[in-house]
């Protein structure tokens, strides 16, 4: 007997639904045979709070936020300094809980998982590029991309990551140390770090902070390179406007609430 798969589909600006298939079956489903495009969402918050504090210190950083990403969406971020965002972040990489509201990542709801569940979702499923790099000073290049899936105790698909390593252009550098990087070479590795995992989408935490203009624009560039050829979704937070108009939507979030761009339009 065939095994058969759950596929979460968005038909319009509709309510997802759920379609059963099996894998060797084509997928025929009324949008299709209606003309529409069918958009996976990968990636979905429903009434997202996060408070800190009660009574007159009570802080609202999220305050009933709906948004929903698509599978291979690039999507900013943005809004001013304590407007929400690095929390929002924190809540879609399972890195907080939140005090109220779901978020759901490939479909599940890793606001209702215990700690020690969740730590092994976010390692599976969940990549980062943070800021500071965070590479492991004492590993070289190679072993600091595939570390993740090591830890997982997952075999490494050695043709999957050859190819991420020659897209990054990072061919000659896999046995240099973090130290013998520039910063740009650095966070080129963080971004192969999170690809080597295959995981559902990519959150991105200022990911050009430290780096000058010229670098920015060239790790953005193959950040959104990598991602179309090996079909990830990104989140990126940033407060570069500049950067920000490189994906493929712009969410702005102020006062923990979202004012544009959360529902695709």
């Amino acid at each position: 007997m065939n095994s058969f798969k759950t596929v979460r589909f968005q038909k319009g600006a509709g309510k997802p639904f759920l379609l059963y298939y099996f894998p060797e079956t084509r997928i025929e489903t009324d949008a299709e045979l209606e003309g529409e495009v069918i958009n996976m969402v990968i990636l979905e918050t429903k009434n997202l709070k996060k408070y800190y504090g009660e009574g007159e210190s009570l802080v609202k950083a999220l305050d009933g936020v709906d948004l929903q990403i698509e599978q291979g969406e690039f999507v900013s971020i943005v809004g001013t300094s304590g407007s929400g965002k690095s929390t929002l972040l924190h809540m879609l990489g399972g890195l907080d809980y939140p005090s109220e509201g779901q978020v759901l990542v490939d479909g599940k709801d890793i606001s209702a998982l215990k700690e020690d569940a969740l730590a092994i979702f976010r390692r599976r499923k969940i990549g980062f590029v943070f800021q500071s790099y965070n590479l492991v000073p004492v590993l070289n290049v190679y072993e600091n991309i595939v570390f993740p899936i090591q830890l997982d105790g997952n075999e490494v698909d050695r043709k999957y990551i050859d190819s991420i390593v020659k897209t990054l252009g990072l061919e000659n550098k896999v046995n240099a140390l973090p130290s013998q990087l520039s910063g740009g070479q650095q966070q080129r590795v963080a971004i192969a770090r999170a690809l080597a995992a295959k995981p559902a989408i990519i959150l991105a935490d200022e990911p050009t902070g430290n780096l000058d203009t010229g670098t920015s624009q060239d790790v953005l560039g193959l950040l959104k390179v990598t991602a179309r050829k090996f079909e990830q979704t990104i989140a990126m937070i940033t407060h570069n406007e500049e950067i920000a108009q490189m994906a493929d939507r712009i969410i702005r979030i102020e006062d923990g609430k979202i004012l544009k761009g959360g529902d695709g339009r």
